[in-house]
């Protein structure tokens, strides 16, 4: 009997984790305030982008754009989560660290990509001074607001808040 020839599958086999990567992002249902994109393409779903533009609270009309990475293990491991734009925010650090619980230590695999962009927009709606990153933001929110309110503004249209200058992003 000849022996048939089967081409090699082209087709790369995705992680559990792709696939479930895959399906929440087909599902996403993001507000209107908020963008995903691929910067590699979308063959690599497991990099990608999100843009916050908020639309009320101190940040209303700045731009931040968030890194995700997102592990082959997802969803048993939390996406890890990046702000590329510099902000002055009691949650996110100098470096673009991002403080949110379900990040952390309440992440479930029962979450997925969209709940954590909207836990992102509603640190820009409601920035917590409770839990924060950036001691000296959370401080001025909470002991002065309008001080605060001044700070965002002033950090949002590039300038300097003491010795750190923020790049414009309105």
């Amino acid at each position: 009997m000849d022996q048939i020839w089967e081409p090699e599958e082209s087709v790369k086999k995705q992680s559990a984790g792709e696939l479930r990567l895959h399906k929440d992002i087909t599902e996403l249902n993001l507000p209107k305030s908020c963008a995903i994109s691929f910067p590699n393409g979308k063959s690599d779903l497991m990099n990608f982008e999100v843009t916050i533009k908020p639309d009320e609270g101190y940040y209303k009309g700045g731009k931040f754009v968030f890194t995700f990475q997102v592990s082959p293990l997802y969803p048993h491991e939390a996406p890890k989560v990046k702000c590329r734009s510099k902000v002055y925010h009691p949650n996110i650090d100098l470096e673009g660290s991002v403080c949110l619980n379900i990040l952390r230590e309440d992440w479930k695999p029962v979450l997925n990509i969209n709940t954590v962009i909207y836990g992102l927009f509603h640190l820009f709606t409601e920035p917590n001074y409770e839990d924060p990153l950036n001691h000296d933001a959370a401080a001025v929110l909470r002991d002065n607001p309008k001080l605060f309110e001044s700070n965002v503004k002033r950090a949002m249209s590039g300038g300097h808040i003491g010795d750190t200058s923020f790049p414009r992003c309105m």
